[in-house]
């Protein structure tokens, strides 16, 4: 008899019609021969330590090479492949050169199999059992706000001006500015959403005619979906920043996701 790899196993589970397993998962993002496989598996192990109920895909890109696929395989995971999307034309200008690989993150509303679906990128690590994020009300994308602090958020009016959202108090925003204060946004490296193949068509079909911004697809999902966007506690995604950035918004102790992130 064949050996099987554990995330068959799984599969093979997940097939039965009685099993609660089927419609959920973790997900994350993988592209090229470096060295992001380890924050893979070692994301792969930090949900097996909290013992989630749920598998953890890994969309690959056509470059992840086949030996990195089957170390994924052997820690468990269901490996997909995706098919890259890339901006439009000679539309590079990023805040980090390698951010245009991200915007292939959006083929995991590919991934209809699943009704629900929490990504993690693959530079987190779980420390506490996150499953309850699955149980939030549907209809809803779930993340936690970012920070407007760190330098490459230098470009924008709120850093100039030392306003940010995870501070609003600090610094008010000018009622003598033109440009509204900008609508709460998220950190796009941990959130909950619901796959669907429609949403996938209208997100890249809006991304072909939305010139590329210096977070590429965070900023992308950020307007894409702004009106249905709900902040979570920063428990489910602390940015090392946030320690020296705003330390009295942090409850250590709660934390269960990090993300590791933070330049410096």
């Amino acid at each position: 008899m064949a050996a099987q790899f554990p995330c068959e196993i799984f599969a093979a589970k997940m097939a039965s019609p009685n099993c609660g397993y089927s419609k959920r998962a973790f997900v994350t993002f993988l592209a090229g021969s470096g060295d992001y496989i380890k924050g893979v598996i070692g994301l792969a192990k930090g949900l097996r330590k909290v013992k989630s109920l749920y598998p953890l895909v890994v969309a690959v890109l056509p470059d992840v090479p086949d030996d990195h696929r089957l170390q994924l395989r052997n820690q468990g995971c269901i490996v997909r492949e995706i098919e890259a999307i890339n901006p439009p034309e000679n539309q590079v200008q990023f805040a980090m050169a390698y951010y245009v690989l991200n915007y292939s993150k959006l083929r995991i509303w590919e991934f209809e199999e699943f009704n629900k679906m929490v990504y993690l990128d693959a530079d987190i690590q779980v420390f506490d059992n996150i499953d309850n994020l699955f149980d939030m009300p549907d209809g809803y994308f779930y993340a936690v706000m970012d920070c407007f602090c760190e330098k490459t958020w230098s470009h924008t009016t709120q850093y100039k001006i030392g306003y940010c959202q995870q501070c609003p108090d600090k610094v008010t925003w000018p009622a003598e500015l033109e440009q509204e204060r900008p609508a709460l946004y998220f950190n796009a490296g941990m959130f909950v959403f619901e796959p669907s193949k429609l949403t996938l068509e209208n997100m890249l079909e809006s991304l072909m005619s939305t010139p590329p911004t210096p977070f590429a697809e965070q900023d992308f999902l950020n307007m894409y979906f702004q009106q249905v966007y709900k902040p979570i506690p920063l428990t489910y995604n602390l940015v090392l920043a946030m320690l020296w950035r705003h330390p009295e918004n942090v409850d250590i102790e709660s934390v269960k996701v990090v993300h590791y992130c933070a330049a410096g």
